[in-house]
């Protein structure tokens, strides 16, 4: 349940008795992980909302705009873990505006206030300023958990400031942020008789760490599990963080590109094999294929590769893959080709997560052979995968069919055919029987993504049985409103729909205006929705923030009405508009938001 739809109910459930003690209740509550579970159960009656609101200890956050700080600590008492996402997902494509807002800055601000025990924060897609990392240091002085990802806004000084003054940190984890990184130095601020790590992912950053203090850093912190390098670290320094760290579990190297000497070899072979505990493996920067065979010891006991980065081309990936028959989740380039991906599907039966990334996304003619074939071959060898990203330039409605008949256990199906609207390249017919299967078998699918040619007929297959489907990502797809309109009357715990360069207006939008109020979010950019159908939008449904954003400015939009707008953020919120929208950004509607406490999604 989400935040906004569980406080419509009643912000004070009625009081009812109940058969056991307060304290009962509340040990009862914290074997209580999901956090729409623990929604549901403070709307049962006020002793449980009150429960709840004492003994709540993590909160998860969906969108930074949809409740303000403030709320959050009238609300709950003890908040030691805060979990918040702030930029729309399809910041990750670059199709979200610069400066469009997601400052977490209010949110450290209050939380270090409010909550002094505050002991981890998880920020995602927002901006996260020094000031703020300062604040964290200074002001939370049980902090233990800090993870960034794909956030940006700060630098190596902001890190500086978490390492010297967070001495009970467990996790720094920087996953895939932008980091001004002004130097390497930062490394050598955890105090020496800091001893506490147990995570550290700064794979994200340029320059090269003073290697003497992240060697001391490593062989200090005897609980240290995961440890993800930058390329920066240089391959014959790696043997000598994995001597003094053999209990690591993950680990993601720096360059594999360095000349090495045949003892220096020799000792990186003798480290992998010393690692016994490994599970999994990530980096490999700039490979030399030689040295691969020095992982091969370390290979057996893998359950996770992630070689998303690694120029690793099809013989020496297949493999190395080949020595790795406990995977359950591959991350890969498209160097592995169809014959690396029949060899997967050979191999490791125990797969459940496939991602394959395109290696050069713009080139028409690439030097690599991965068609539609190869992910048939993982469907069809592999019984337990669940999870599928893959990249090609080519895909047929038949090999569709076939990963959803042998596949019907997918939960996440995302397929993304680089050449807008192809067709069928078999029938050059539209995909829509091919996706259409995929919804129709795959009953538990929660997530989905669409690409390829594709008619109003595939979103009537998907709003009559994605029943399950909760987020749904789509682009060049469709023929009129119609298509919208079977997706947000059809797919009854949709959450999450994104939508770019379809001809979708504000007919189905006006439609359907109530299921918008049931979703976290809409975003849709270079559709068919006006200005006016915007404005008609935010007046009817006052408990949306509906935004209209441009950034070459908004000055049309007053004077054409029925102009399309450019890109267009729709969620529910209970604090109205937010006070920091950048000049491009224009919300459609005056809400001010019910003065209500406040539960999290």
């Amino acid at each position: 349940m989400e935040l906004t739809k569980s406080l419509k109910t009643t912000p004070y459930p009625p009081k009812t008795t109940t058969s056991f003690p307060e304290e009962v209740l509340e040990h009862v509550l914290s074997f209580i992980e999901s956090h729409s579970d623990l929604n549901s159960v403070s709307l049962v009656c006020k002793t449980w909302y009150e429960v709840d609101r004492w003994c709540r200890r993590k909160i998860f956050i969906g969108n930074c705009y949809s409740v303000d700080p403030t709320y959050v600590i009238r609300r709950f008492k003890d908040v030691r873990s805060l979990t918040i996402k702030g930029k729309p997902h399809f910041a990750d494509f670059n199709l979200v505006p610069d400066g469009w807002g997601a400052h977490s800055f209010p949110w450290i601000y209050g939380f270090s206030v409010g909550f002094p025990g505050l002991e981890e924060l998880r920020f995602k897609r927002m901006v996260v300023t020094d000031e703020g990392l300062e604040l964290i240091g200074s002001k939370l002085r049980n902090f233990k958990v800090l993870v960034l990802c794909s956030c940006d806004g700060f630098s190596t000084n902001g890190l500086a400031s978490i390492a010297a003054n967070c001495r009970n940190l467990r996790t720094l984890d920087l996953c895939e942020s932008e980091v001004d990184d002004r130097s390497g130095n930062w490394i050598s601020d955890f105090p020496d008789t800091y001893t506490s790590l147990e995570s550290l992912n700064i794979a994200c950053l340029s320059s090269e760490l003073r290697f003497c203090s992240l060697e001391r850093l490593v062989a200090r912190c005897p609980n240290l599990k995961s440890l993800r390098l930058n390329r920066a670290v240089p391959l014959e320094k790696l043997a000598i963080l994995l001597e003094k760290a053999p209990q690591l579990v993950n680990f993601g190297t720096g360059s594999f590109l360095t000349e090495l000497s045949t003892e220096a070899y020799s000792k990186l072979t003798k480290a992998f094999a010393g690692c016994k505990s490994l599970k999994g493996l990530s980096g490999l920067y700039d490979v030399v294929p030689n040295y691969l065979p020095s992982l091969y010891p370390a290979c057996s006991g893998l359950t996770s590769l992630n070689l998303s980065y690694a120029t690793i081309h099809s013989p020496d990936l297949i493999d190395l893959v080949s020595h790795c028959p406990s995977l359950q989740r591959l991350w890969v380039l498209d160097y592995i080709e169809d014959s690396g991906l029949e060899m997967l599907a050979q191999t490791c039966k125990d797969l459940r997560e496939l991602r394959v990334f395109p290696s050069e996304p713009y080139i028409q003619e690439p030097n690599v052979c991965l068609t539609e074939q190869g992910l048939v071959s993982v469907a069809m060898g592999c019984p337990k995968l669940q999870s599928i990203l893959y990249f090609c330039r080519q895909f047929s409605n038949e090999a569709l069919c076939t990963i959803a008949k042998n596949r019907p256990n997918l939960t996440r199906f995302r397929l993304c055919i680089i050449e807008p609207q192809s067709p069928d390249y078999l029938t050059n017919e539209p995909l829509d029987d091919g996706f259409g299967a995929i919804v129709e078998h795959c009953k538990d699918l929660r997530r989905l993504s669409l690409s390829g040619l594709l008619t109003d007929r595939v979103f009537e297959y998907i709003g009559t049985h994605a029943k399950k489907l909760e987020m749904l990502s789509l682009a060049f797809a469709g023929e009129s409103d119609l298509g919208l309109h079977y997706l947000l009357s059809g797919c009854k715990n949709l959450r999450k729909l994104e939508i770019r360069d379809c001809p979708f207006g504000g007919k189905a939008l006006m439609m359907n205006a109530a299921k918008l109020e049931t979703m976290r979010s809409l975003w849709m950019s270079s559709c068919q929705v006006s200005y006016e159908e915007c404005k008609l939008l935010g007046k009817k449904m006052p408990g949306l923030n509906v935004e209209v954003m441009d950034e070459r400015g908004l000055s049309d939009y007053s004077q054409t009405n029925d102009c399309p707008i450019d890109k267009l953020y729709i969620y529910r919120s209970l604090v109205g508009p937010r006070a920091d929208s950048p000049a491009f950004v224009l919300t459609m509607n005056e809400n001010t938001g019910p003065e209500v406490m406040v539960d999290n999604e």
